[in-house]
Formats: C-alpha cells, sequence, structure tokens
C-alpha cells in the first residue's frame, strides 16, 4: 500500500469562521509552527446554542475571533481533545466569558512514568492546569441543541487523547490523531506508538465519512487515507528494525538514514518517534537495549530474531 497522500492545501482565513460541514464552522488560531501546520483549529458545532471543540492556545486574537463567531450564541460546551498548549488554554477565558463547561477525557498525563534521569522533552508544551468539569469515559455522549457528541478514546499522540463523533453524521473530530497535512508526532513519555496503532485501528474500524483535524484541512476519504496512514507507520517500524539489523546501535544513527531526506530541524522529533517504535519493539520483544529504551541507550536484535 503506498503511503497516505497528505494534503497541503489549507486556507487557514485568520480572524473568521469558515463552515466547513453544515452546522459546523471552522476558526483557525494564527499559531503557525512545524508541529501546528498553519495553526490549530476550533470548531464551532450547533445553531443556537453551541459547542466549541479545541479552544486553542491562550492567544487574544484567538479569542475575540472565537467570541465574534459565537455571534451572541450560547455556549453551553468546551471540548478539548488533548492538554497540550496549542489546544487547551483557551478553555479557562471562554468558560470565564461564557459559563460553559469544559469536558474532556481527563487532566494531562504521560503515557508512562519518566524513568531515572528522563526529562520529558515536550513538559513545556503540556497545559497541566486543565481540568475538565466532564471527564468522559469511552463512548459516553453529551448532547446540546441539534447535536450529540461522543468520545472515541484515541492515546497514543497523548494519553488522554480523544476524538468526538458528531452523532447521526459519520463526522469524526480528529484532533491531532489523525491530520490531512502530516503524521501526529509521538513522543515518549507523553505518547505511546502502541497506543497509538491501536486507537488508529479503531478509527478505520468505525468507517467515518468526514475527520476534521486539529490543525490542517480535513481528511475527506478515511477509507483511504486511515489503512495508508496504519502502512506508513508500520513502513518506518521495519525501517527502525533494518536499521538495528544493519548494526545501527543507536537512535541517532537510525535518524540520519531513515530521515535522510528530512529538515535536520526536525531530527529530534524524529528521534523521538524513533524512540516510540523501540519502545513498542522491545515490548514486542522484536529488539533488546542495554538497559531501559531511552535516547541514549544502544540496542540491538533480540536473540532468535
Amino acid at each position: 500500500m503506498e503511503s497516505p497522500a497528505f494534503d497541503l492545501a489549507f486556507e487557514p482565513a485568520y480572524g473568521r469562521a469558515v463552515p466547513v460541514a453544515p452546522g459546523v464552522e471552522r476558526v483557525t488560531a494564527e499559531n503557525p509552527g512545524p508541529f501546528t501546520f498553519y495553526g490549530t483549529n476550533s470548531y464551532i458545532v450547533g445553531a443556537a446554542s453551541v459547542a466549541v471543540i479545541d479552544p486553542g492556545p491562550e492567544d487574544e486574537a484567538h479569542y475575540q475571533a472565537l467570541m465574534a463567531a459565537l455571534g451572541g450564541r450560547e455556549l453551553t460546551h468546551i471540548f478539548v481533545s488533548h492538554t497540550h498548549r496549542d489546544h487547551s488554554p483557551l478553555a479557562r477565558r471562554l468558560q470565564a466569558a461564557t459559563g460553559a463547561v469544559t469536558v474532556g477525557q481527563g487532566p494531562h498525563r504521560p503515557a508512562r512514568r519518566l524513568r531515572d534521569g528522563e526529562i520529558n522533552p515536550f513538559a513545556e508544551s503540556s497545559d497541566l492546569d486543565f481540568v475538565p468539569d466532564i471527564a468522559l469515559g469511552d463512548g459516553q455522549s453529551i448532547a446540546g441543541d441539534g447535536w450529540a457528541l461522543t468520545s472515541v478514546l484515541t492515546p497514543g499522540h497523548t494519553a488522554n487523547h480523544a476524538a468526538f463523533a458528531l452523532e447521526g453524521r459519520d463526522i469524526l473530530f480528529s484532533g491531532d490523531h489523525v491530520m490531512a497535512w502530516s503524521t501526529s508526532i509521538v513522543a515518549p513519555p507523553d505518547g505511546s506508538m502502541a497506543d497509538y496503532m491501536a486507537s488508529l485501528e479503531r478509527l478505520i474500524e468505525r468507517q467515518d465519512r468526514l475527520l476534521l483535524p486539529g490543525h490542517g484541512g480535513p481528511v475527506t476519504e478515511p477509507a483511504s487515507f486511515l489503512p495508508a496512514l496504519k502502512a506508513h507507520r508500520l513502513k518506518r517500524e521495519r525501517a527502525v528494525l533494518t536499521r538495528i539489523r544493519a548494526g545501527d546501535h543507536r537512535i541517532a544513527e537510525m535518524v540520519k538514514a531513515i530521515y535522510s531526506d528530512t529538515d535536520p530541524k526536525l531530527h529530534g522529533a524524529a528521534a523521538l518517534s524513533v524512540l516510540a517504535h523501540i519502545e513498542d519493539l522491545v515490548e514486542r520483544g522484536e529488539i533488546a537495549a542495554d538497559g531501559p529504551p531511552s535516547l541514549a541507550a544502544s540496542y540491538r536484535p533480540a536473540t532468535g530474531r
């Protein structure tokens, strides 16, 4: 299977609401970057009274744009897909201004505990202050005026990542789990590749017709895009195994070979992605390490492999 056809065409239309489906508008924050593309997408769902999904970063211009897009409509709920600082912090101001209830899977937490001497490279990107008023379990629904959103827990990018299904519409707000423009970074200890792949399989089985992600444009053909994204991740896993079997013992060596066409500025993120694959491969007994898996550890094929 070919790699997914990533779509880089996107018009952020900063400062205004863009209709993306009946009863759904998108407002994009002007916080572009290598991990955010053109910026964070906030979605407004409903008519007379509405919900906001992923309010975005603490940014005055984006706050004003969202308030203008609400246009006096009642905001009843604020849904948060996960607690990175480009997605959740503005929930506090929106709640203070509107009285809306905050909804999410739960507070920020890593996929696993920090190991001795380990530093979380994305600690500063985490919103540790967000605690939802309503913590949704998998498959729980919240209904509003003409809309209902059901949680689809999708850990992987973060441990508390959730997607939200718009009931009766086959539309899924996929957060950072699946995006049309790029793969999502999976960086231990916040992220887990094993969790990510299991969550991706869940979305493949769902058969939604449209995905609305946290950055960039929609995934309009999930039936073909999601299996291709899975194949892409498995190809990366095979590349890691190939490099280890060829004698690369360190992640830095693997990154230079596997990501030779990638901007060196992104090699740090690539190393974390390789570590995520390695943690999964060690857990499955495919490779062995000279201690707990880490960016500095040495790796080799497992005995008998």
